[in-house]
């Protein structure tokens, strides 16, 4: 737990010394990014909000994923995470937005195992997302999917501008 609080104090600087504002859109994670996000004080001048769109209407109806890329692909792809990273910057006006797509556990298909997550990252000229594999169970999953999306853009704004 001490390292993310270091990546989110990171993503805190880099945000601020920018003026810029983030938001998130989850599905997996339901609501754990945004709260791992708020744990850092001051937080609301960055940090504009988030959605928890579980069912594929939702991200349809409030992020405008589209329906034939869910019926296509399936709601844990990388078009629907770059899909609800993009809604939810467009539907909250944040300069920068991340998502979660994935399958938390136990259950599982023989094509989207347990552990399977996408993450999107929109921003100024940017929409990209990037797969995933984390082990253990069901909360371990979720945790370590929400502490990755925070350190994917963390990094970003390092000095060094790597990607994690």
């Amino acid at each position: 737990m001490a390292n993310i609080i270091l990546y989110t104090e990171a993503l805190a600087a880099g945000l601020t010394r920018r003026r810029q504002t983030l938001s998130t859109a989850e599905s997996c994670t339901g609501g754990l990014l945004g709260a791992l996000l708020t744990e850092a004080p001051g937080s609301s001048a960055y940090y504009l909000g988030g959605v928890v769109t579980y069912a594929n209407e939702l991200k349809q109806n409030l992020l405008g994923v589209q329906a034939e890329i869910i019926r296509r692909r399936g709601a844990v792809s990388g078009e629907v995470a770059r899909e609800m990273a993009a809604g939810v910057r467009r539907l909250t006006g944040s300069d920068w937005s991340l998502s979660v797509t994935g399958v938390a556990g136990p259950a599982a298909t023989e094509f989207k195992p347990a552990g399977l997550v996408w993450i999107g990252l929109a921003g100024p000229q940017l929409i990209w997302a990037g797969e995933f594999r984390f082990e253990g169970g069901r909360a371990e999953v979720r945790r370590q999917a929400a502490e990755k999306a925070i350190r994917l853009l963390a990094e970003k704004f390092s000095p060094e501008g790597k990607n994690a």
